[in-house]
């Protein structure tokens, strides 16, 4: 019988609920191509977390990030979403990163870093270009602390410069768009599965 594996999309909107956000759009949609390939899957809007400034696992204090911290350990597969502002990732993208390079120092029972045998897909929505260099700082970073990527393990929508619509402003997901979170979801699900049922060997 075939594993269900889980996901946990983060989206890094700047925007907190209720609002509508375009990211928790995109994150949505790649939860749900995933869960064609026997993937369940919840999202988390960070900004509505308290989540300190910092590099360790717990920060004390009214820090949120423990709990988030918990679900993104338990998830098979990692869905990282985040708005473009000013051609960057979002400053909440980068309090992510931030407090995963805590994992960086954690190691499961046969000596290896947590998060291997994990995947990461990234996700980034904007009106200005920049996704590609986003995309490579998210698969640097991720990468980094132990996250496989998989093949075109990316999925982004640019609207045009200086106007107001925004993805989630659109009447239809655009054709590319479908294409490639079909694509990395795919991938991401065949990737994790391999993973799961042999993982990178100890030192």
């Amino acid at each position: 019988m075939t594993k269900t594996l889980t996901a946990l999309a983060l989206t890094c909107s700047l925007k907190p609920s209720p609002a509508e956000s375009s990211s928790d759009l995109l994150g949505s949609q790649i939860l749900d191509a995933l869960a064609e390939h026997d993937v369940t899957g919840s999202l988390v809007r960070v900004v509505d977390h308290v989540i300190s400034p910092g590099v360790e696992a717990d920060m004390g204090g009214d820090d949120e990030w423990p709990t988030l911290r918990e679900r993104v350990l338990a998830a098979d597969i990692l869905v990282f979403v985040t708005p473009t502002w000013m051609g960057q990732h979002s400053s909440v993208a980068q309090r992510v990163l931030e407090r995963l390079d805590a994992e960086l120092a954690e190691t499961d029972d046969q000596g290896r870093p947590i998060l291997f045998d994990k995947v990461a897909i990234a996700a980034v929505v904007g009106n200005e270009d920049g996704a590609h260099h986003i995309a490579a700082i998210l698969f640097q970073s991720l990468n980094d602390v132990g996250y496989t990527i998989p093949a075109q393990g990316s999925v982004y929508w640019n609207g045009e410069a200086m106007q107001t619509v925004d993805y989630k402003d659109l009447p239809k997901t655009p054709e590319k768009v479908a294409q490639a979170t079909a694509t990395a979801a795919r991938n991401a699900a065949h990737l994790a599965r391999d993973l799961t049922d042999g993982g990178y060997p100890a030192e």
